[in-house]
C-alpha cells in the first residue's frame, strides 16, 4: 500500500509499505495493504513504519529514527489519518 506523510511544512514521506501503526486517539491501531476504508484523528505519539526499502528526502530524513533496515519511526504531536483504495494520507503536526 502506499503511505504518504504529509506536515504542513513539506511531504515527509512518500512510498509503498507493508504497515503503519499509529497513535489514535482510542489507542493505537495497525492498517495493513487492503484495508477497510478508515478516517481518524490522531495524538502525540510514535507513528511506526514496516517496508522493504526506504528512501528519506535529506533534508527530513532527521525526523526518522531507524529501529532496524524495515522498521522506521516518527514522533508526532497529532495529526489525521485517511486509507482509502489501498493509499494511506497522513496529515501530521
Amino acid at each position: 500500500m502506499l503511505l504518504e506523510i504529509v506536515s504542513p511544512e513539506a511531504k515527509l514521506f512518500s512510498a509503498e509499505v507493508t504497515s503503519v501503526a499509529l497513535p489514535g486517539v482510542d489507542g493505537s491501531f495497525q492498517i495493513l495493504n487492503n484495508h477497510a476504508p478508515i478516517v481518524s484523528i490522531l495524538e502525540k505519539g510514535l507513528v511506526k513504519i514496516t517496508a522493504s526499502n526506504f528512501k528519506f528526502v535529506k533534508e527530513v530524513a532527521a525526523k526518522f529514527t531507524m529501529v532496524d533496515s524495515q522498521n522506521y519511526t516518527l514522533e508526532i504531536n497529532s495529526g489525521t489519518i485517511e486509507m482509502k483504495d489501498n493509499k494511506v494520507i497522513v496529515l501530521v503536526d
